[in-house]
């Protein structure tokens, strides 16, 4: 049950993966761990990013030269490992989460993946913890995975909180292709959101059709 783009086939999945850096035993550990979770019905496997998406989220963060980020929905910790891998020592990354039992899971993975010292975590709610950080352009990089409807406010919350040049990624901005057929309240607002974002002059943007699509923002 490990994630993959619905816009593969399981064939070509394997292909990009097996075409892609690896994962070390302890990335591959912590997404077996969370594919049993979704197995035994503990936690739905969309709440996973798919492997290539990790791995091109660490180049990224490492290409960028990420010294300052966040992120919104931690999950068992598998894009914050990724983030925390592309950053120097000194690099900080806060994660905001609301489940402390999941993200208990991610924080035995960053010990072992010795970049526990980068990562924070602040559980709550993640509209008011992100609020609580100061309104200073400092952030290089942020990502969002959370609940869809409250993707707008994340955005407009971060903007200020990101420099120029910085980058937002917000995922399952495809919604499994239910972006054509929008069937629920949060596949609604993920089709708006992503019309509002293609025009906004604030942010340069493009959605990828990575894994359940990732839209990536770049501070104007």
């Amino acid at each position: 049950m490990t994630p993959r783009s619905f816009l593969l086939t399981p064939e070509l999945a394997d292909h990009v993966r097996a075409s892609s850096e690896p994962l070390d035993e302890v990335a591959a550990a912590l997404v077996a761990e969370t594919a049993a979770l979704a197995e035994r019905g503990e936690a739905s496997p969309t709440y996973q990013i798919a492997v290539e998406q990790g791995v091109f989220m660490q180049l990224l963060t490492r290409a960028l030269g990420v010294r300052r980020a966040v992120e919104i929905g931690t999950f068992t910790g598998f894009s914050a490992l990724c983030i925390a891998r592309g950053m120097p020592a000194d690099g900080s990354l806060v994660c905001l989460d609301r489940s402390e039992e999941w993200t208990a899971i991610a924080r035995r993975y960053w010990e072992r993946a010795g970049v526990s010292d980068r990562i924070e975590v602040r559980l709550g709610e993640a509209l008011e913890s992100l609020r609580a950080l100061p309104a200073e352009p400092v952030l290089d990089l942020a990502f969002v995975d959370a609940d869809k409807t409250g993707y707008p406010a994340y955005v407009e919350e971060l903007h200020p909180r990101v420099r120029p040049d910085g980058v937002v990624l917000l995922d399952n901005t495809l919604r499994g292709g239910r972006v054509l057929d929008p069937r629920s309240e949060d596949d609604h607002a993920v089709v708006a959101l992503n019309a509002a974002l293609a025009s906004d002059p604030r942010w340069e943007t493009v959605l990828l059709p990575l894994a359940d699509g990732l839209t990536m923002l770049r501070k104007r």
